[in-house]
């Protein structure tokens, strides 16, 4: 539960970070870098998730 719950606060303030980075600078190639990268950020935290449980990682 502890890492699900720092996890969201991490993926929160990356967002905030992000959002407010594109708000500012409304450069296509910098939208497309940080989409992916926070689809990468949502994926590593689903699968950090799914192998607490299990003990590999």
């Amino acid at each position: 539960m502890t890492n699900f719950i720092t996890g969201l606060i991490g993926i929160v303030g990356v967002c905030t970070f992000l959002g407010i980075l594109l708000w500012w600078i409304k450069a296509p190639p910098l939208i497309i870098i940080c989409v992916l990268v926070m689809a990468l950020l949502v994926y590593d935290f689903y699968q950090s998730l799914r192998a607490n449980g299990n003990g590999a990682r």
